[in-house]
């Protein structure tokens, strides 16, 4: 596989310096001028890809240099970029924000993928100092290829006047954007940060329009045939021998049931695409709307937000009841974090509390703090994700906490990472594994393949 699309990656000078709005916006300026656009998002967040997505038609991968090897990140950009005009990553965080120094961060991947880097720096109240900014992180990674720098919330055009002759004087490199403050420049935010495009759409009035007016700043703003000649100077990518992304027969036949509606959405495609790979049909379903299960061989609850939905999840009693049958014919359960608390006893969020599946033995309620964390650890018993020794790593995403029964065991022990409780996570019940832990087919091989061969297993 080689991919050699021209591509840019978009970074920020820290979180919040706005570039999630941007990219947002340039993806659809881009599609807006007829392009097949790819999008890209550094680290494993579920949220920005969803605008990615939908804006684009094309499905966002996640890329991270700490859970997944080079040749994975190679893999996955090769894959997804074939057939696309334009590669946009978006970066996480500040762009030299890593686990353990370069590993993890927003610059290990636009090294790794030789890729031009346009820098967005929040202007608010500093015009010159933007320039020694500029500078300072130009000169911090000199193999980092900085070609070009927006200027996100300026006040007027005399401040981006006075920023774009200091940077361009003092740091060398030219300014291809200034996007001036503006409140709707701002998407909807919660507890875990932007509403999920599914949400978003249905619950939030006036949505769409938010995101067009974005478009249309963000193309008054922006140098787009500039951006488009940086993307076009990309070097070369390497061939690329395909090895997530090859055909097996593990799952031939294998109906994988998969929790997919407004409450339980957190899914990397990935994961999914591997699945259909191995020969297995992804069935979707709805814990909100429909009343039972479809004929599946395994169920896949993904992350999402139940407790936005607990009353509709609790009132379809037909769904619990579907569910607890399936676990009692041992149908092999994985659920992710959201899915975790939809299979516990009760969901207590805001003063309310409301009955769930049951199979959890614990609740789910609001936590003190958010726990964003990557997580490795060892399987410490046999469950449908691989045998008792398998390392696993993954990445944990949440502001609730579960209280756990007594006696409830626990499948997963963390080296690094919160968990349930007490550096222990996924509960494990027969062929049912719920955990905090979400888990990317690129860094972790036992899902899906160890999974399916759960569903065999049972089947057969």
């Amino acid at each position: 596989m080689q991919a050699n699309c021209p591509r840019i990656l978009i970074a920020g000078d820290r979180s919040s310096s706005g570039k999630t709005t941007i990219v947002a916006g340039l993806l659809s300026a881009l599609r807006g001028r007829g392009l097949k656009v790819q999008p890209f998002k550094v680290a494993m967040d579920y949220i920005d890809p969803s605008y990615h997505t939908w804006i684009t038609g094309r499905s966002c991968r996640n890329m991270d240099g700490y859970l997944m090897t080079r040749a994975a990140v190679e893999e996955i950009y090769a894959h997804a970029a074939e057939g696309a005009d334009i590669a946009v990553i978006e970066g996480v965080r500040g762009l030299y924000e890593g686990y353990d120094g370069d590993l993890g961060s927003t610059a290990q991947i636009a090294k790794l993928l030789r890729t031009p880097v346009i820098f967005v720096v929040d202007a608010r109240s500093i015009t010159r100092s933007c320039a020694a900014l500029v500078k300072g992180y130009m000169d911090f990674d000199r193999d980092v290829q900085f070609q070009g720098v927006i200027l996100n919330k300026v006040g007027s055009e005399r401040h981006a006047q006075k920023a774009i002759k200091e940077i361009e004087r003092y740091a060398g490199v030219e300014v291809v954007g200034v996007i001036r403050r503006n409140e709707d420049m701002h998407l909807a935010m919660r507890h875990l940060g932007l509403v999920p495009v599914l949400e978003g759409k249905t619950r939030h009035e006036g949505f769409a329009e938010r995101v067009d007016k974005i478009r249309r700043i963000v193309e008054e703003g922006l140098d787009l045939d500039r951006i488009l000649e940086i993307a076009k100077e990309a070097q070369p990518m390497p061939e690329v021998e395909p090895d997530l992304y090859r055909e097996n027969s593990l799952g031939q036949g294998l109906r994988i049931g998969v929790a997919q509606d407004e409450a339980f959405n957190f899914y990397y495609r990935d994961n999914l695409e591997m699945i259909e790979l191995a020969g297995a049909e992804v069935v979707p379903f709805s814990p909100v709307h429909d009343r039972t299960l479809p004929f599946v061989d395994g169920i896949y609850i993904g992350g999402g937000y139940p407790e936005l939905y607990a009353r509709e999840l609790s009132e379809n009693s037909g769904m619990r009841q579907s569910l607890l049958q399936a676990h009692e014919k041992d149908l092999p359960i994985y659920a992710e974090c959201g899915g975790l608390m939809y299979l516990a006893q009760e969901i207590e969020w805001d003063g309310e509390k409301h009955e769930m599946v049951g199979l959890v033995p614990g609740m789910s309620r609001r936590g003190s703090t958010r726990v964003v964390s990557y997580v490795h650890g060892a399987l410490t018993q046999d469950c449908p994700l691989g045998s008792k020794g398998s390392a696993i790593m993954g990445h944990e995403f949440h502001h609730s906490e579960m209280l756990m029964d007594e006696g409830t065991k626990y499948a997963i022990q963390l080296e690094r990472g919160t968990g349930i409780k007490d550096g222990w996570d996924g509960v494990c019940e027969g062929n049912l594994l719920a955990s905090y832990a979400h888990i990317h087919s690129a860094s972790f091989r036992g899902f899906p393949a160890e999974f399916l061969r759960a569903c065999r297993r049972r089947r057969d």
